[in-house]
């Protein structure tokens, strides 16, 4: 090593001290990489496990940048999360070095933040992906920034690869990034999370890098996998079992919904928990994350909206109840604990209902090619059309469209402006064949998934062999190798509970009060504020499909492959308990109703109508008749999005005169019936028209809520 190699490294380890304490000493592919970034002016990719020492690479490298006498400017870090930032903020703090952070949620400091840059007063910028793709931030922040840029950061570099498990579009931007960095500006991506196909697709990405690849073995996590029979037995577990699991962790589930009801049950049965997801509110969110980083509950139960960025390094456990839909993503999330305890447990309970839900998400993919097709030729315009401004064009959900709205972006396609998006006239290639290996490489995922569960062998073997670990062998800890930690009973006394807790039927259908924008660009002369008049009632379904408890009965019933045929008596037995509810709980219906309607359906109307009769019998109502649809069927399934959707059920139903007449009778409220509110534009066009038609209100009563 030349003399000004070992200066280098000597100041190197001088700044680790401050960032880590006295006791730390730098490893050696740590060395390796700031070596490479402040003396040779490289690009390099660090695939190291979590835990390893990521972000003191890029800490340090910041250091010894910033001192040189050739400095350039800030170092530019790319992260995915604010949680992530807020992190990195404060670790920067204890070295010394002064970070700064731009986002959507400090846009009043904006002007602040970038003064202090010009004026050299910040050493690390953290800017989230989706800011490379604001037009006023691309256009006039990011090309100033990239000229100055002493040292690019790609956190999470995985995301750029649509190879990965959660390629991220607005990641690909970074590909305009690097093309405007001068010169010999070193460049630093990091990951634990990439097998050979993702390494390789970064690599080539970044161009001419260095690749550390380390090995993924995690020395203190202790893996197990317990098959119970049912959603109830997996509640009944944790709830037995959680005084067990050391320290505090964190308990996944698969979906919003389940992560809700299990913080609800754990909590009924005396657990200090909190819930965690995307539909939260942001400040929910981090005093949930905060109350966990302190110690003050047993666990934060989550969906994957807490991954990447949360640092708590002394978590003791991870259980999953279900099965995320690759081993990648499994190991990332287990990833969370261990970091700096000697042993920390991890737990995967899979459940029959994994496989579909797994299924929704894929579902969620890039579109069809005429459904891209049909976006760009709405965006052939001489003004940008927003997001809102294209559903009512286009059959998709918003989110499914602003993903492939930034694909196209970075495919130059469209682009981004000031009030939406233009198309940009460039030749365009629909990629059938990458887009079909790309989904058959999910559906491999997934198959691992399964395997990982059953595998005889090791499992942290199996899930570094799954990331292409070439190092992979038994790591004699887990439940394979060392036997089983954990029994599968549950107690009596927890099974009840989950049981009856999981068995309550009853969620609110609430009422729609906003028509969707852009109707009458569509000929649908419906804009603003539904008229009071003409609205529904909040409403009432047995649950969602979704729920841990009803969601697999309803599923039978209501999913895409469900066969029609009369509602079950036990179906049937629940939608009493909750009318029985409805009437006489905290939020009671405000007038007993007077009469049943059945919404006609081409899809279940054996189902439907056998329900409205039971409703009927059983409430000693009239039922009223159905409201017919008419018209051609249009395309089976729910339509993409709530623009599209009211197009389609726009003068859909008809009222027959029988019904019309008795509707103009009555002085109480109607029970409409369906079995399944996705959209709920269902239940509103209809619940329109029976208000129309003389009811005075209308209660939706469905089987179940999408979702």
């Amino acid at each position: 090593m030349g003399q000004d190699r070992v200066a280098v490294r000597e100041q190197a380890e001088a700044v680790l001290r401050r960032l880590a304490g006295e006791h730390a000493r730098l490893r050696e592919d740590q060395w390796r990489a700031i070596e490479a970034l402040v003396v040779d002016r490289r690009r390099v990719l660090c695939v190291q496990r979590t835990g390893w020492g990521k972000s003191a690479v890029y800490f340090v490298a910041t250091a010894l940048l910033r001192e040189r006498p050739d400095a350039a400017g800030p170092t530019v870090i790319v992260s995915p999360l604010l949680a992530l930032m807020r992190n990195q903020v404060e670790s920067a703090a204890r070295a010394g070095i002064r970070a700064r952070t731009i986002n959507s949620a400090n846009l009043d400091e904006w002007d602040e933040i970038t003064a202090e840059i010009h004026a050299g007063a910040v050493d690390v910028l953290l800017i989230s992906p989706e800011r490379l793709n604001n037009p006023d931030f691309r256009d006039t922040v990011l090309p100033k920034l990239a000229a100055t840029t002493g040292l690019l950061v790609v956190d999470e570099a995985h995301c750029v690869s649509d190879w990965g498990h959660d390629f991220r579009p607005d990641y690909r931007r970074l590909r305009t990034f690097l093309g405007n960095l001068p010169e010999r500006t070193p460049v630093l991506a990091t990951t634990a999370t990439a097998n050979e196909r993702v390494t390789a697709d970064v690599a080539e990405q970044l161009g001419d890098a260095l690749v550390l690849r380390g090995t993924l073995d995690r020395e203190s996590l202790r893996l197990g996998v317990l098959e119970l029979p049912s959603p109830a037995h997996r509640l009944a577990w944790l709830a037995d079992h959680l005084d067990r699991l050391p320290g505090s962790g964190i308990i996944y589930t698969l979906t919003v919904a389940a992560a809700v009801e299990t913080a609800e049950f754990l909590r009924a049965r005396g657990w200090s928990v909190a819930s965690y997801t995307g539909q939260a509110e942001d400040a929910d969110r981090r005093a949930a994350e905060q109350d966990l980083l302190d110690n003050k509950i047993k666990a934060l139960v989550a969906t994957s909206a807490l991954g990447m960025g949360f640092d708590k390094p002394d978590l003791g456990f991870v259980v999953h109840l279900g099965a995320p839909p690759s081993p990648i993503a499994y190991y990332q999330q287990v990833g969370r604990a261990g970091r700096a305890v000697e042993h920390a447990e991890v737990l995967l309970l899979p459940g029959v209902e994994d496989a579909a839900i797994w299924r929704y998400f894929a579902s969620l993919a890039f579109p069809p090619e005429e459904q891209v097709r049909a976006v760009l030729a709405a965006l052939r315009t001489d003004r940008p059309l927003s997001t809102q401004a294209l559903e009512p064009l286009v059959d998709l959900r918003r989110a499914r469209l602003e993903l492939m709205l930034k694909v196209l972006d970075v495919d130059g396609a469209v682009r981004r402006v000031r009030g939406g998006w233009l198309a940009t006239g460039e030749p365009w290639v629909y990629d059938e064949a990458r887009l079909r290996r790309v989904a058959e490489a999910r559906t491999a995922e997934q198959q691992a998934m399964r395997e990982y569960a059953t595998t005889p062998g090791c499992r942290m073997r199996y899930l570094r062999e799954c990331l292409d670990d070439a190092g992979a062998g038994d790591c004699g800890r887990c439940d394979r190798c060392a036997g089983p930690l954990f029994a599968a009973e549950v107690s009596d006394a927890a099974l009840a509970a989950a049981q009856t807790f999981l068995g309550r039927p009853g969620v609110e259908i609430a009422p729609k009060k906003l028509w969707p924008t852009g109707l009458e660009a569509v000929g649908v002369p419906l804009k603003g504020r539904i008229p009071p008049a003409e609205q529904a009632l909040s409403g009432r379904a047995v649950g969602r499909l979704s729920d841990l408890g009803w969601g697999g009965r309803l599923r039978g019933l209501v999913g895409p492959d469900a066969a029609d045929g009369p509602v079950p008596d036990d179906v049937a037995a629940a939608v009493v308990e909750v009318l029985k509810a409805w009437a006489h709980g905290d939020d009671p219906w405000p007038r007993r109703p007077v009469g049943v309607v059945a919404v006609g359906s081409r899809t279940r109307p054996a189902l439907v109508a056998s329900l409205a009769e039971r409703i009927a019998a059983v409430g000693r109502l009239p039922l009223l008749g159905r409201v017919v649809p008419h018209g051609p069927a249009g395309p089976g399934g729910p339509r993409g999005n709530s623009a599209q959707r009211v197009r389609a059920l726009d003068d859909a139903f008809a009222v027959p005169d029988e019904l019309a007449d008795a509707l103009g009778g009555l002085d109480g409220p109607v029970l409409l019936v369906d079995d399944l509110v996705d959209s709920g534009w269902t239940m509103t066009m209809v619940a329109r028209l029976l208000r129309r038609s003389g009811a005075p209100d209308v209660l939706p009563l469905a089987l179940a809520v999408a979702g």
